[in-house]
């Protein structure tokens, strides 16, 4: 039980930190807590000085299972134990083609498949960049503004995040907006009118004029845009851009790095509305802490003639765990369990806010779930530095979760019970009145 009164001793946790500062670049962090990991079990974390933690976070939506779920784990020990540890780019494994299998038999769609293995989204969403406009024969992209797809140049160059954007060039790719009911970006309106305008623009603007139709090869898209904020698009968006797609032969690609595998109470987030998809990207849950990529789509479109393999990408100790990762999610009705949690944390969720004012939205599927948090409910007016005070409030109070900009991204492992979340929901409740109270120091926040 994570300690209620908040005072946390540091003293090993800041001696690594600093140890981190010295050798580790700034490029590759975005952490918010000054407490080094020692070990984690379940929905757990303890540091290195013997604190616990509730993880409202899995990793980054890493760790789906759980952290050290046995079946998981004796799964890359067994592997390791084999002779050979090398690649699926070299040689054929077994473990490598019975993932690829596997995945082919849970993607929907009545076409051929094929699929193929890397070892982090970015690169999974790189490839699908590459392919696309070859297998099409058509030289240009679209994607969404507010998007994150990756860190590599390809994949950076189709997102549409602010952190990602500016320092990517990428001439035929252009961005359309996503629609955001709670902040459309053709102000303000309701769902239906909020989806109808995105619509309009992008049928009759963006297909026209600055992205013909004719040399568009594929939409790129997230089910939920997570790195924004969560954000849900209404229910109608989907369907009618996927009517939209197959009258013009645009492939429709979805990016499930980070929401899919069971995270949003559907196999797959683009299930939710109804529809299919040309092809997936897969990454985040899917190796159970080892890294690895996937992508999964129409016959046509990966078997184009590149070469767009990775040197370690699927090998067989990061394949064995997945297939054991799978396994879990279908044995113990993970996707069924994230639903039902979701749905209760977001009840909860919606109670609190007629008693924070600082919550202004409450939305998401599944265990994929955003707070944003504001200034003032009626003029909505982003609250950015008390997310980051609440952030760091919880982290005290024993709950790790993050914030991205001013929306509480809440992300636990799928494990997660009913005991869990009223833990939890304890423990935001409290930091979110410290917040309100000004009970605070502004000086714990420089520097994480």
């Amino acid at each position: 039980m994570p300690d209620p009164s908040g005072k946390r001793a540091l003293t090993r946790s800041r001696a690594v930190a600093a140890r981190d500062e010295a050798v580790i670049t700034p490029s590759m962090k975005y952490r918010l807590y000054p407490f080094v990991v020692a070990r984690s079990d379940g929905v757990r974390m303890w540091d290195k000085d013997g604190n616990e933690y509730l993880d409202w976070m899995a990793t980054g939506g890493t760790a789906a299972t759980g952290y050290g779920h046995p079946k998981v784990r004796q799964a890359a020990i067994d592997a390791m134990n084999n002779e050979y540890t090398g690649p699926l780019v070299c040689y054929i494994h077994e473990p490598g083609v019975e993932l690829a299998e596997r995945l082919i038999d849970i993607f929907p769609g009545e076409f051929d498949k094929k699929a193929w293995l890397g070892v982090s989204g970015s690169d999974a969403m790189d490839m699908l960049a590459k392919v696309a406009p070859i297998a099409s024969g058509r030289p240009r992209l679209v994607s969404y503004i507010g998007a994150f797809h990756g860190m590599t140049i390809g994949s950076g160059a189709i997102s549409g995040h602010g952190a990602l954007t500016r320092p990517i060039p990428g001439g035929h790719i252009t961005k359309a907006p996503y629609p955001n009911p709670y902040r459309c970006a053709w102000g303000p309106c309701d769902k239906n009118e909020c989806s109808l305008r995105c619509l309009d623009y992008l049928k009759n603007d963006l297909l026209v004029n600055v992205s013909p139709s004719d040399e568009t090869a594929a939409i790129f898209a997230e089910s939920i845009q997570s790195d924004s904020g969560e954000i849900v698009p209404p229910d109608n968006y989907f369907p009618a851009l996927r009517e939209l797609c197959d009258e013009r032969g645009i492939w429709l690609i979805f990016d499930e790095v980070k929401v899919g595998l069971g995270r949003t109470g559907r196999m797959f987030g683009f299930e939710h509305f109804g529809i299919e998809a040309d092809a997936v990207g897969l990454a985040k849950p899917l190796g159970g802490g080892f890294p690895l990529s996937a992508v999964v789509g129409r016959q046509e479109i990966l078997d184009v003639d590149l070469y767009t393999a990775y040197t370690l990408g699927g090998s067989p100790v990061s394949c064995s765990a997945a297939v054991a990762v799978l396994g879990v999610i279908e044995e113990e009705g993970l996707v069924r369990n994230a639903g039902k949690m979701g749905r209760y944390l977001r009840d909860k969720l919606d109670e609190m806010k007629a008693d924070h004012p600082l919550i202004g939205d409450v939305r998401g599927k599944g265990l994929l779930i955003g707070v944003e948090l504001v200034k003032d409910q009626q003029t909505r007016e982003p609250a950015d530095t008390d997310a980051y005070r609440l952030a760091y409030r919880c982290f005290e109070l024993g709950l790790i979760l993050l914030a991205f900009g001013n929306v509480m991204e809440i992300t636990p492992p799928l494990t997660i019970t009913r005991s869990d979340a009223d833990e939890a929901l304890d423990i935001f409740d409290r930091a979110l009145a410290d917040i309100e109270a000004g009970r605070f120091d502004d000086a714990k926040l420089p520097g994480f």
